[in-house]
């Protein structure tokens, strides 16, 4: 078959209208990222955990590769790639594509989720050395970049063997470096299976659960017991991953899935930065415990659970809106029309803050910090940076909303003049 040569000549987006810092950011985001994971791993495990300490820690080549992390990986993505394909769990369709047909997707993320964690409890139940994940995080964090390179490569490649249609509109601007990295084609498939759909919320995110598990073993070994810190910062993330999996229908309408191409951005986003940056609180327990007041578990408890049912209640309700307008729960909620054909929600949660679900998300991130004190920064790298990457994801929101609804957008920002914080922001 020889490449489509109507997508290799589309050039739909001009440089400045490129997003992440353009092709500059295709070339340095691939870079600084990787770097940042190994950096924020070392420091996790140095008794300082400065992210301010210079010269950084630096782990010898020794410290970098261990023969059991690759093996460890790949079994670990396969294991989950073969649950994927069990016919557990319902089938649920797609968003209309440009081509006017949907994509079917398997609706089985909690299921794979409650078999890793049986196959996780026969494997303490054996003795598994469980806690050795400490150990092995940094040379799995170097095979799981390794392996988003590689599956990058691949994805940039077949991608030129697409039908047009099927290629991401912001992932095809004849700049290899930057399709590179945002992704050209919109859903690759290998038959039915959905690559995309599969890395979202499969291995790298159930594998967040089980590098915290891990933490928490370490700390097993080595105090005789978990900290009530470490179970509240293992009990917050696993409610998230789960609520996630048990939800996972809703991903097939957010921005990661309809819009953006899948290329190293999320390639890596999802095998490397997610497990290895999103428990990097539990790490940090392992080497600095922490004690916590009755008063302060409980308070951060409640935080905790402020947060997720603002983020819970605000999703729920934006999904059943797009999936049915008419169904009860959303049916008496006020609108705006567009010209699209659409509606806006004006009311109900989406009539407080334009994103009240990054709100939730934000409160949770803070709660899943607190544990860890204030004597260091590096437990609240999470919470910084996840208020950087959603104040940026709601710009992205913004400038598509408003190209798409045009003076509807404008009527609705009017009505609701807050981005994502109350009266602040």
């Amino acid at each position: 078959m020889r490449p489509n040569s109507k997508a290799l000549k589309h050039r739909s987006l001009q440089d400045t209208e490129k997003e992440f810092g353009g092709s500059l950011g295709a070339v340095c985001i691939p870079i600084f990222l990787p770097l940042t994971v190994l950096f924020l791993i070392c420091v996790s495990q140095s008794p300082e955990a400065s992210v301010l300490q210079w010269p950084p820690p630096l782990p010898s080549t020794g410290q970098l590769w261990e023969p059991l992390a690759p093996v460890l990986l790949l079994g670990w993505i396969a294991l989950h790639a073969l649950l994927y394909m069990v016919p557990l769990g319902k089938v649920s369709e797609g968003l209309v594509l440009r081509d006017g047909t949907r994509l079917k997707y398997p609706i089985n993320g909690f299921h794979g989720l409650c078999i890793s964690g049986v196959v996780l409890m026969l494997l303490l139940g054996l003795g598994a050395p469980l806690g050795y994940l400490f150990e092995l995080l940094l040379p799995l964090a170097v095979c799981a970049i390794a392996v988003s390179f590689l599956f990058s490569i691949y994805l940039y490649i077949r991608s030129f063997w697409a039908p047009s249609h099927t290629l991401a509109l912001g992932g095809n601007t004849g700049n290899p470096l930057y399709d590179f990295f945002i992704g050209r084609e919109l859903n690759p498939r290998i038959g039915n299976f959905d690559l995309k759909y599969f890395c979202e919320l499969r291995p790298g995110l159930i594998g967040w659960v089980l590098i915290n598990f891990g933490m928490l073993m370490k700390e097993v070994e080595l105090r005789g017991s978990p900290s009530l810190a470490m179970i509240l910062v293992n009990g917050f993330q696993l409610l998230y991953v789960a609520d996630a999996l048990w939800n996972e229908e809703a991903v097939l309408t957010t921005m990661d899935i309809v819009h953006d191409g899948f290329g190293f951005m999320l390639v890596f986003g999802d095998l490397a930065w997610v497990p290895f940056t999103y428990g990097l609180q539990a790490a940090f327990l392992v080497m600095h415990p922490q004690a916590l007041s009755s008063l302060g578990a409980s308070t951060i408890v409640v935080l905790n659970g402020i947060g997720y049912y603002i983020f819970r209640k605000s999703n729920s309700q934006k999904n059943q809106f797009r999936r049915d307008p008419t169904h009860p729960s959303v049916a008496r909620l006020e609108t705006i029309a567009t010209a699209t054909g659409k509606r806006l929600l004006v009311s109900g949660w989406w009539g407080l803050v334009r994103h009240p679900n990054y709100l939730g998300d934000l409160l949770m991130a803070l709660a899943w910090s607190l544990p860890c004190g204030f004597s260091h920064l590096l437990p609240y790298f999470y919470v910084i940076y996840f208020t950087v990457l959603l104040i940026h994801r709601e710009a992205r929101d913004e400038r598509q909303c408003r190209a798409k609804y045009g003076l509807a957008w404008d009527t609705y920002c009017r009505r609701v003049p807050y981005r994502i914080f109350p009266y602040i922001y």
